[in-house]
């Protein structure tokens, strides 16, 4: 798994931002992607929205090794993965019961057709398509 992919792919996804914004649910939102308590604003340096990707990244590869399964899957499929954890948290990307079934079975097609099945792919459709691509791909 290449952390660069991935950290390249959530930097095209979610953008940076260097100060605080509202996000597409009216959440504040900081860096790449991260919230932030409405108490605090300010703006950040982009070497810190960068660190703080580091360890976002870093935290939800963690928690996706736990997953069975996860460690052996081909590195698109990983990185698809760890895109899905990152917008939707882990326990989000746990909910795609019949695509993680389809992946253990290493049914990739079928797992991107799953991914695409869902709400998640009607809310942000560009995201879906491309992170289910990647996870085709490993056909």
């Amino acid at each position: 798994m290449n952390l660069n992919t991935i950290r390249d792919q959530l930097l095209k996804n979610e953008g940076c931002v260097l100060h605080a914004y509202e996000d597409h649910l009216g959440y504040l939102t900081i860096g790449v992607g991260r919230l932030i308590d409405k108490r605090r604003g300010g703006g950040i340096t982009e070497d810190e929205a960068m660190f703080l990707l580091d360890a976002d990244i870093a935290r939800v590869v963690n928690g996706l090794r736990h997953e069975q399964g996860f460690t052996g899957f081909p590195d698109s499929v990983k990185e698809a993965l760890v895109n899905m954890a990152f917008q939707l948290g882990h326990n989000g990307v746990m909910n795609f019961t019949k695509m993680w079934a389809a992946l253990r079975e290493r049914d990739f097609d079928k797992a991107a057709d799953e991914a695409m099945d869902s709400s998640w792919a009607e809310q942000t459709p560009e995201r879906a398509h491309e992170v289910s691509e990647m996870i085709r791909s490993a056909s």
